[in-house]
């Protein structure tokens, strides 16, 4: 079937667009070729160099929007061309009848016919013709677009949509003869219709991809106009993906508030939008076999009594070093949090918990990020670089994904956000199916979506030019790095690791916590349970309350230290008693992370927010050393009912443990 030309109108209007794009594209060259060196604020190094190569880089998609704008609008037929194809078509329905249906399908304008108006439609640009419900129209031209050319009662004409009218008209008897012909032509136009949306489907698909490259292009004069690589997408479903995460964040670029090179965070999105589905806490629960009467993944030895160790296809542990020649925020933000978050990755699925270590950094050197920095004490599960992965995943491109971030505040309007300004990915194995050796890597930052690949990071060389040795030396020590060091655990680290879920990632510090988190979900899952198949609600405070523990790292920090407390308070005889040892740490959690959760003074965990930080911090400390100077004493019960510590109050159902809501 030939493809059909677009409506005289919707071509200018077409080509008006194009001659926007074009207009702001030579008017940006002109503004890019004045431009000087002592124009900018800060010292620019290889400026001529840089600014002829973002003159390159503009023709260039210049070109290309050239290129798909020429393959969206197709030179369409003029009037003289479609008269003489409209005779030639009647030459051939007189020759040849049974080549009908190979004609063209657009609608046929020879005779006007009378079509009647099924709702109001109010013209809003030049050319509509406003018409009311039950007007009489003479329809004057029909074209394949929809919009048809029309006359009213009073002589007024312009376009109206075919979807507003009826064939027929129902204020005038004498056209019956001609309805009946005009019914002739909705029967041909209903055997054309299949086709015509096929075509228009197509054209919209097209005008949908062109739309896109138009949006990515004005937001490239915008926001990217310096010193930052520009790579075309390989694929339209990638480059949508990378499209529909830009938000206000393109408002502060354009500002000059933050560099291009940052964007939205993927993975922040993703903790927001479906919460739950990637939180520690839900990877922390029972999973149900396929009969949903069992577990898949916790079972207890018989021998002993103790969780069966289970070893999934990928277990590793690795340690966050360091991260070097991070871009840096503009004057404009205030930073609240610099941080990784990372999770197991195939390139297309994310395949445990999203899991965040924040990072520190000296004021003198910004753009080098540091982790597990030395402190007094037990250092913060947030702060700690040690982490491991556990995974069951049987993808061959199985992965970590590091995403590196900043939630920042604008100081103009206090408006907050995450933003990434950079990803890294390492493959967990090698072309040989093997697990990688343990030792230092040192993984390239890319920029984009970890969904796009090859997209260099803003301000560093392009990893494709030069060709000699020495420059790719030079310029790979220019390239922002991740450094992960992957190391082997000890024997006891091993032991309590395989107690864990199947999949699961987080910090070292707190294996031990959900070791014993898992010894007592097994206990009453598979020990005190009357059935396997009872579900009724369980009476378990440490049950229902530690998987929130897993989303405010502080409260696990503090169940943390009062549990290391305990311990150093048991003598060797009760370690050994592993009764005892589940009831010392079913007070420990009681006592602190339990008590804070419920305290009315203790305000509410969000992220990356100082103040609320350095309350629930200061309350943790004085709680802790009022718990401990109370710890073991006739007070201690006193404590708990004294005025000044007020509790909020609970329903039953936060003291209980649901396994048909928990479990996945």
């Amino acid at each position: 079937m030939p493809s059909k030309g677009k409506g005289p109108l919707q071509q200018i209007h077409r080509e008006v667009d194009d001659m926007r794009v074009q207009i702001s594209a030579e008017k940006t060259l002109k503004n890019l070729t004045k431009l000087t060196k002592a124009d900018e604020i800060a010292p620019v190094g290889n400026y001529d160099q840089r600014k002829l190569e973002e003159q390159g880089r503009l023709h260039n998609v210049l070109e290309q929007l050239n290129k798909v704008s020429v393959r969206l609008s197709p030179p369409g037929p003029t009037e003289d061309s479609d008269e003489d194809d409209s005779d030639e078509d009647t030459a051939d329905k007189v020759d040849s009848p049974k080549d009908e249906s190979q004609a063209s399908t657009a609608p046929p304008q020879s005779e006007p016919c009378i079509y009647t108006v099924l709702s109001d439609f109010k013209g809003d640009q030049e050319g509509d013709l406003t018409v009311q419900r039950g007007d009489t129209l003479k329809i004057i031209k029909k074209t394949s677009d929809g919009w048809w050319l029309a006359e009213n009662a009073k002589g007024d004409k312009g376009v109206v949509p075919r979807t507003y009218l009826k064939i027929g008209s129902v204020l005038s008897d004498e056209r019956k003869d001609e309805e009946d012909e005009d019914s002739d032509e909705a029967e041909e136009e209903q055997e054309d219709s299949d086709e015509q949306e096929n075509e228009e489907g197509e054209n919209q698909r097209l005008d949908l991809e062109f739309l896109f490259l138009k949006r990515s292009f004005i937001h490239l004069l915008k926001t990217d106009l310096f010193f930052h690589s520009y790579t075309p997408p390989s694929n339209w479903s990638t480059f949508r993906k990378a499209l529909t995460e830009i938000d206000a964040t393109d408002v502060l670029s354009a500002l000059g508030a933050i560099p291009s090179g940052f964007r939205p965070s993927t993975l922040s999105k993703l903790l927001v939008d479906e919460g739950a589905k990637y939180r520690g806490s839900h990877f922390m629960q029972p999973e149900l076999s396929q009969s949903q009467l069992s577990f898949s993944d916790l079972f207890l030895d018989p021998d002993n009594g103790r969780v069966r160790p289970r070893h999934p296809r990928t277990c590793v542990c690795f340690t966050l070093w360091s991260c070097k020649r991070i871009p840096t925020p503009g004057v404009g933000v205030q930073v609240l949090s610099r941080h990784i978050r990372l999770c197991a990755f195939d390139g297309t699925r994310v395949l445990s918990n999203i899991h965040t270590v924040r990072a520190s950094y000296n004021p003198k050197n910004p753009r080098t990020w540091l982790f597990s920095p030395r402190t007094t004490g037990v250092l913060p599960a947030l702060l700690d670089g040690d982490c491991f992965l556990r995974c069951n995943a049987d993808s061959p491109d199985l992965g970590i994904l590091f995403e590196l971030g900043v939630t920042f505040i604008r100081n103009s309007t206090g408006e907050r956000g995450d933003l990434s300004c950079g990803w890294a990915f390492l493959k967990l194995s090698d072309a040989s199916g093997n697990q990688l050796p343990n030792r230092t890597y040192e993984i390239s930052v890319s920029g984009g979506t970890p969904y796009e690949k090859d997209v260099d990071m803003e301000g560093s060389p392009a990893r494709s030019s030069g060709a000699g040795v020495f420059q790719q030396m030079l310029k790979a020590r220019r390239l922002s790095k991740l450094i992960v060091k992957f190391k082997t655990p000890n024997s006891r680290i091993k032991r309590q690791l395989s107690l864990l879920p199947d999949t699961l990632l987080h910090c070292l510090s707190c294996v031990p916590l959900l070791a014993m988190y898992r010894q007592l979900l097994a206990d009453t899952l598979l020990v005190d349970r009357p059935t396997m198949q009872n579900a009724d609600l369980i009476f378990s405070p440490v049950l229902a309350i530690f998987p929130i523990l897993m989303d405010q790292p502080d409260l696990l920090d503090a169940l943390r230290s009062a549990w290391m407390d305990a311990e150093n308070n048991m003598k060797r005889s009760q370690k050994r008693d592993e009764a005892q040892v589940k009831q010392e740490f079913a007070k420990a959690f009681q006592w602190s992370a339990s008590f804070l959760l419920h305290s009315s003074s203790f305000p509410p965990h969000r992220w990356a927010d100082p103040t609320s930080d350095e309350q629930r911090s200061s309350l943790i400390v004085s709680t802790r050393e009022a718990l401990k100077r109370a710890r073991g004493q006739s007070g201690s019960l006193e404590m708990l009912a004294n005025p000044a510590h007020t509790h909020l109050a609970f329903d039953i159902t936060e003291m209980t443990f649901d396994l048909l809501r928990v479990a996945h």
